[in-house]
């Protein structure tokens, strides 16, 4: 009989993380795996409950929640041996998309930990400040990490209003960001622009696809660029990254990269949708560090 640790986060997606969580729990049982259950009641107990999880090894973990509940246990299970399923619970879940991993069906997903197969991703790491952070999807450094910053500070109206506000005030309020590049090893040189996303997968926001070409399993982080941009002009590439077609502009540039240290004096940097730096950051990448299990045809 599989044993089968599930790690729930029962707040994600505005509560459908517990709804997700018995689903995904009957399927396993009722498929005949042994499932010991653990609920975290924060972001530290969460880590807690994944440390005792593994202090027998089970045969799979199963995560139930989004982005932000994978990111919060990273230091535990990346570069250990055990498998993770995701059960998709989140707002964005661009996780989910980047594996093929389902995103409306709780026991489908879960069932992946018994019949799914394994695949070994790679982990991005943000240092700064004498920290380091790992990340799975996208680090979003500019522009877009401001509108999230914003929409945290906001506390009016609620729901996605209250993003595409802070989309506005951050439009009204656009200038250039002063950023100075590093990529792998070479020097600082200043790259002013309105953007930088640094992809170990493709999407962040819940599906916008702003590295395009960026593969999980490849060793590599998609780097996009995008230059300084005047209003006008930024509402009309904001279409083509719904689509993923803006490489072809001459305002975006697009290289892979190893590493990249990143700075500006107003820089603020997001991962998988959590505040991770401001001002300077380096962001590596660390090959084939976790296990996760997709459906079959996902493997590679």
């Amino acid at each position: 009989m599989p044993r089968i640790a599930l790690i729930a986060n029962p707040r994600s997606g505005k509560g459908r993380g517990a709804s997700a969580t018995d689903k995904a729990v009957a399927a396993l049982r009722a498929a005949g795996a042994q499932v010991e259950v653990h609920i975290g009641s924060s972001a530290a107990d969460t880590r807690r409950l994944v440390g005792i999880a593994l202090a027998e090894p089970p045969d799979a973990l199963v995560v139930v929640g989004g982005d932000g509940t994978v990111s919060e246990i990273l230091p535990e299970i990346a570069g250990t041996e055990v498998p993770m399923t995701l059960v998709p619970a989140g707002t964005g879940n661009d996780l989910a998309r980047a594996l093929g991993v389902p995103r409306r069906d709780p026991a489908g997903a879960a069932l992946l930990a018994l019949h799914g197969v394994p695949r070994r991703i790679d982990v991005g790491e943000i240092t700064a400040g004498g920290r380091t952070t790992p990340f799975l999807t996208v680090a979003a450094l500019g522009f877009d990490a401001k509108v999230s910053d914003r929409t945290n500070l906001l506390r009016w109206p609620r729901g996605a209003a209250r993003y595409y506000l802070a989309i506005v005030i951050e439009v009204v309020r656009l200038r250039p960001t002063r950023f100075r590049l590093a990529c792998d090893g070479a020097p600082l040189r200043d790259a002013p622009g309105t953007l930088v996303a640094v992809g170990n997968t493709v999407s962040y926001g819940g599906g916008m696809p702003i590295c395009p070409d960026a593969r999980p399993d490849d060793g590599l982080l998609d780097v996009v660029h995008v230059a300084p941009l005047r209003r006008a002009r930024l509402l009309t590439l904001f279409p083509l990254l719904l689509r993923g077609r803006h490489l072809m502009r001459s305002e975006v540039t697009h290289r892979r990269v190893r590493q990249i240290t990143v700075s500006a004096p107003d820089l603020v940097v997001y991962a998988d949708g959590e505040r991770i730096a401001e001002r300077e950051c380096t962001i590596r990448v660390r090959p084939a560090s976790l296990t996760v299990m997709v459906p079959k045809g996902e493997a590679a």
